[in-house]
């Protein structure tokens, strides 16, 4: 009486490979968004008041900023 031998696939093992490989894909994909996110919160973060020394400035825009040194002034 002759048996039958049948062979296991091996297409298991592939299976795994290619999940692990969309698995790391996906969270390379959530790391990139929440880079960009976090890129974009700080550009748009603006100092509202800044305080140095006795002088105060809200929402300042300067065109062209010249700023001359003088020597007779100690600090």
């Amino acid at each position: 009486m002759a048996r039958i031998v049948t062979k296991r696939p091996r297409t298991a093992p592939a299976r795994g490979v290619l999940t692990i490989a969309l698995m790391a894909a996906a969270v390379g994909a959530v790391a990139v968004g929440a880079l960009a996110i976090g890129r974009i919160a700080i550009g748009r973060m603006a100092i509202k008041k800044a305080r140095i020394g006795s002088l105060e400035v809200d929402d300042l825009t300067v065109r062209r900023l010249r700023v001359i040194r003088r020597e007779d002034i100690k600090a």
